[in-house]
């Protein structure tokens, strides 16, 4: 009898031990949503197919893997996109989304909070002048701006081209955000603090591929014509 409580023993606490282990794992492997975000939004992970659960909204784009199609079966933009990565082998299209989409919301947000440290890292020279410009005349008015970037419906591709070694990629991003301009007394001078508005973005990044820093700048934007 004796020895058949030690055994009882033994097998408790060896499912005791296992329990443990399998409630450690599950915690340590769980994402909260509150890790701090890559200083570089077009830092690619150690593996491209290990993009976001419920990134939806990222359009499927050929395995780097795969063999290309012949030039004469691409479109302009993939034409575009297969030249920059000819020029540029860590080049990954799907990642690159991925980048742009987090450069997008870091840029709106640092706009928006007159954060021009941000801004200086993520815009190219004419950019962020115009950036640093619109931010100077709305601090001479004592406005300042809200802007709650709601989600973004959709992120796609429409133009690439590699000239001189410098890649440029433009962008066509639809997001949903609630804008607002107030003045010294709170009050709403332009915008609505209330209303969600669909905002179309189109914007360019370019990048040296010759260079080994692996930022892209944005470098130009528009609005759809």
């Amino acid at each position: 009898m004796g020895s058949g409580f030690g055994l009882f023993d033994i097998l408790l606490f060896g499912m005791l031990a296992a329990f443990l282990v399998f409630r450690l794992r599950k915690v340590l492997g769980k994402r909260t949503g509150h890790q701090r975000r890559r200083d570089n939004p077009f830092t690619q992970s150690e593996d491209p197919r290990d993009a976001e659960p419920g990134a939806d909204n990222v359009i499927a784009l050929p395995d780097n893997a795969q063999t290309p199609p012949p030039a004469a079966d691409l479109s302009p933009l993939e034409a575009g996109l297969a030249r920059i990565q000819e020029a540029d082998r860590d080049f990954d299209p799907q990642s690159f989304v991925q980048g742009a989409q987090a450069a997008f919301e870091m840029i709106v947000e640092a706009y928006a909070t007159g954060d021009g440290k941000t801004l200086d890292t993520l815009l190219s020279e004419e950019v962020y002048e115009n950036f640093a410009g619109a931010i100077r005349s709305r601090e001479l008015a004592n406005h300042t701006q809200e802007t709650t970037l709601v989600g973004i419906n959709s992120v796609d591709l429409l133009e690439a081209e590699l000239e001189d070694g410098v890649a440029n990629i433009t962008v066509k991003l639809v997001s949903e955000q609630i804008k607002a301009t107030l003045d010294e007394n709170e009050e709403v001078v332009d915008g609505d603090r209330t209303a969600v508005i669909p905002v179309t973005d189109i914007w360019t990044y370019a990048r040296d591929t010759r260079s080994a820093n692996p930022n892209w700048k944005l470098v130009a934007t528009r609005s759809p014509s």
